[in-house]
């Protein structure tokens, strides 16, 4: 599956255009853990594997995820993998066992909204960093990337997003010294 994504830096005003324009799906707390490989450094790969602990409504959710590198120059958009795991911990120990590292973990509050069907966008706190919008399609077709990143940035746009951003929150806070 592919993930078409594109964030921006977002304030106050674009948090309440989302919050009156779209449906409110729920509001989530995430940890999410990054892992080094022992034998290529994804940094220059440009992949990631982290374990997410998702938190929303009393209830609990974790994923191992692996994302391949970005598809395209303008935005996020990579192949994505994503497996539910039930016990992070024991998850965390045998990627350790076999010799990866844990980077950083970032955490945030994530709001997550409705557009129309196949698309969300999301309302990020990144602890760290601040405010963000993330908006997101996913498609098996690649053909199919640019005109789903045109839509998606024009939406952004229209929320009054002045700034977009491709890296990571991991990337970001590695650059701030994480």
């Amino acid at each position: 599956m592919i993930e078409v994504e594109v964030k921006g830096y977002a304030d106050d005003k674009v948090f309440e255009r989302v919050r009156e324009s779209f449906r409110l799906i729920r509001k989530e707390y995430h940890e999410d853990t990054y892992y080094q490989h022992p034998c290529r450094d994804f940094s220059k790969t440009d992949e990631a594997l982290r374990i997410r602990v998702r938190r929303f409504n009393g209830h609990f959710e974790a994923f191992l995820t692996y994302k391949g590198p970005k598809l395209d120059s303008v935005s996020k958009t990579r192949e994505e993998i994503e497996v539910p795991i039930e016990d992070p911990d024991a998850h965390a120990r045998i990627l350790e066992a076999l010799g990866f590292r844990e980077v950083l973990t970032v955490e945030k509050v994530r709001e997550k909204y409705y557009v129309e069907k196949g698309i969300t966008l999301t309302l990020d706190e990144v602890e760290g960093l601040g405010k963000f919008v993330e908006i997101e399609a996913l498609t098996d077709d690649r053909e199919k990337v640019p005109e789903l990143v045109e839509k998606l940035r024009g939406i952004l746009l229209e929320l009054g997003v002045t700034r977009f951003e491709r890296r990571s929150y991991l990337e970001l806070l590695l650059g701030k010294g994480g």
